[in-house]
């Protein structure tokens, strides 16, 4: 039995693995931006899965999260799921966000972020990046952000399992009704690696499609870059990843 955070798991693909990985007998922790939210997460918590409150887009609520769960028992993997569209919340959700877990959480063996088919259409450019979400930011570019996290963490941080997923264009409150793609398998691949003892789950440095792994945008395994975005980051946040 695993210890693991799913980020944003009020509904859509991060619901679906909270809940999946309780039913696998896991000791799951749930989370939701506000108490509102955290309401419609009963069901989970009822069956036993611990709760952190905490709205991603403020940088103060990020590390008050991330004390919470290091005064808790140590987590064994963390699912970096919450993300928004669109909007000003774009950069601090998606890219600022699972940063400073990454850097202030202490002990996870394996992380998991959130990727997109569209970080393919993101700049490789840091350049008049507006990291605190003043203006709406580019979800493109913020989820080639995380892709290249999850791939420097790798390199940096051996020890560590360190992936990121493509679930897909799925149907969830984000996707639309219309999405073609597969919720169920949406969800599968994150939880495989956040749990799974099969051989290829024990892997890092991955970009992995329905437990496929792909060749990401050509800037991920970019090591210059990946330091530049760290560098910027920690600049920017005050909190370096060690």
């Amino acid at each position: 039995m695993s210890r693991i955070l799913v980020t944003g798991s009020r509904d859509g693909l991060g619901r679906a693995a909270a809940d999946a990985l309780l039913s696998a007998g896991h000791d799951v922790v749930v989370h939701a931006r506000n108490q509102e939210r955290a309401a419609g997460l009963r069901a989970l918590v009822d069956r036993g899965a611990g709760i952190v409150v905490g709205d991603f887009s403020e940088r103060d609520a990020v590390r008050r999260v991330a004390a919470e769960l290091n005064d808790a028992k140590p987590l064994d993997a963390v699912i970096h799921n919450a993300g928004v569209w669109k909007g000003p919340a774009v950069m601090p959700v998606n890219i600022v966000a699972p940063y400073l877990l990454t850097a202030l959480l202490h002990g996870p063996r394996r992380l998991v972020y959130l990727s997109s088919g569209s970080h393919f259409g993101g700049r490789p450019s840091l350049t008049g990046v507006d990291w605190r979400g003043e203006s709406a930011g580019s979800y493109s570019d913020s989820k080639l952000f995380v892709t290249t996290l999850a791939a420097a963490v790798a390199r940096l941080r051996p020890g560590v399992l360190s992936n990121a997923v493509d679930p897909g264009w799925v149907p969830t409150r984000m996707g639309g009704p219309g999405a073609p793609d597969d919720l169920e398998l949406g969800h599968r691949t994150q939880e495989w690696l956040a749990s799974s003892d099969e051989p290829q789950a024990l892997t890092t440095g991955g970009y992995w499609y329905h437990r496929r792994r792909l060749q990401p945008h050509r800037a991920v395994h970019d090591e210059a870059f990946q330091d530049r975005l760290l560098r910027t980051l920690a600049e920017e946040t005050g909190t370096a990843l060690d």
